[in-house]
């Protein structure tokens, strides 16, 4: 329960739940634009089959793979966070 303050007001479990379920979403969000944008230029690199667009296929999927390895080092546990927060807070 929030209690009030003479500078502010406190955060409670079920509000500090909210934050977290939000960076949940938007990091699971950047998770499927970033294999959308492996996606397109799978397709891309496809339909042109030149040696060029191949380049472009293999940086961007080593440069997507980097950043989806650093995402899910955040958003795994912060998925756990959520999951449990959501079976003990009571007002989530």
């Amino acid at each position: 329960m929030a209690t009030e303050q003479g500078r502010g007001r406190s955060v409670d479990a079920a509000s500090l739940l909210g934050y977290v379920e939000l960076a949940v979403y938007a990091l699971a969000t950047l998770l499927a634009l970033s294999l959308l944008v492996v996606g397109t230029v799978a397709v891309i690199a496809a339909l042109k089959g030149t040696w060029h667009w191949a380049i472009h296929l293999e940086s961007t999927v080593s440069y997507m793979g980097l950043f989806v390895s650093r995402l899910l080092a955040v958003l795994v546990p912060l998925f756990a966070v959520m999951v449990l927060g959501r079976l003990v807070v009571e007002d989530a």
